[in-house]
């Protein structure tokens, strides 16, 4: 018996072959089980490509931790230094320091791989 599966190249065929997990999702046949868990990879990797995952920009991610905690900018002073220093964070213009890092990681109990951040900050324009 041959099985098909749908080659994902455009949204349609992502609609097309997400119908058809849901259909051979029902089935408790091995051959529509073999045919779901290939069609899921095909998705899988269609998304992946798509729709890439990007690591939230520290200023993003501070205020997602901050609304998430029903912080204000004046409770991450304690955290990140001063307040010109919490002001230049989330306005994308400092680094976070290995200092800054461990308290933030140890406050929220998050990954420091999320707080390092592989991209500069944004350049101050002189006055």
């Amino acid at each position: 018996m041959k099985a098909t599966l749908i080659v994902i190249q455009n949204e349609a065929d992502h609609a097309q072959a997400k119908a058809l997990i849901g259909q051979l999702m029902l089935s408790e046949k091995p051959e529509d089980q073999a045919r779901l868990a290939a069609q899921a990879q095909l998705v899988e990797a269609y998304e992946r490509a798509r729709w890439p995952r990007r690591s939230p920009s520290i200023p993003d991610l501070l205020a997602y931790l901050m609304d998430q905690n029903g912080l204000s900018r004046s409770d991450l002073v304690p955290l990140l230094g001063t307040p010109s220093r919490v002001s230049e964070v989330l306005g994308g213009k400092r680094e976070l320091s290995m200092t800054m890092v461990k308290r933030l990681r140890e406050r929220f109990r998050i990954s420091a791989d999320l707080l390092i951040s592989t991209h500069k900050p944004r350049k101050r324009l002189a006055a």
